[in-house]
């Protein structure tokens, strides 16, 4: 099976049955028929072979990017300006994404890039409250009651033919923190490698946004 079928059908079956914390919701855009078929589009054009990938590991989906397209750090405006996906979503920009695909025209590309590196989160599915995006490490309630989901989606892709010698990681505090504990326990990477989260750069170091472009292009080039 090519790692595009792989994907969607992983996609597919993403649904988080436990209690949540008072006022957290869950974002599952995969469940939208429309959204859906954004995201098979998305992974027929970049994801139709079998080729190894190295893994990005977000924290969870946005309410303005991959909570709203299926497609991590890959707002609509992106998704249809520089993927060529046309979409009726609304065209809201997450700093987020306008970061990540700077860096991916710096690096050479979409195509260039997406056939090395598969971006996913620790938790796949995004959460809310009060209609506020929210971490899933924000809430320690939260933080305890998801690490079976976070590791049962990480097996499962693990399996789409990752690399495991390494792993980037977008964020170098909270995230990475959890991220390196889990790994600690579970060993599913040899080493994992942090990255400034891109809304981290966009919202407090613009001025150096080149600079980080650079760090990311540098520590991807395996």
């Amino acid at each position: 099976m090519i790692l595009s079928k792989k994907i969607l059908s992983f996609f597919n079956s993403l649904d988080l049955k436990i209690d949540l914390p008072a006022d957290v919701e869950v974002m599952n855009p995969f469940k939208d028929a429309s959204t859906f078929n954004l995201c098979k589009k998305f992974y027929q054009k970049y994801y139709s072979d079998n080729q190894k990938r190295h893994l990005i590991l977000g924290i969870n989906p946005g309410r303005f990017g991959g909570g709203v397209t299926g497609i991590p750090f890959t707002d609509p405006i992106r998704l249809q300006s520089v993927c060529g996906i046309e979409n009726v979503l609304p065209k809201k920009q997450e700093l987020s994404s306008l970061f990540v695909y700077e860096m991916i025209e710096a690096f050479g590309g979409t195509e260039m890039f997406y056939r090395r590196f598969y971006i996913s989160s620790v938790s796949p599915l995004g959460f809310t409250r009060n209609n506020k995006n929210l971490n899933y490490y924000d809430e320690r309630e939260l933080e305890k009651c998801i690490p079976n989901f976070v590791i049962d989606c990480l097996q499962k892709q693990l399996k789409f033919g990752i690399q495991t010698d390494v792993a980037f990681c977008l964020g170098e505090g909270k995230h990475f923190v959890y991220l390196t504990k889990l790994n600690a326990e579970m060993n599913f990477f040899k080493k994992i490698v942090p990255l400034p989260h891109p809304r981290f750069i966009m919202q407090y170091k613009l001025k150096k946004k080149q600079e980080y472009i650079e760090r990311y292009i540098c520590e991807l080039n395996l």
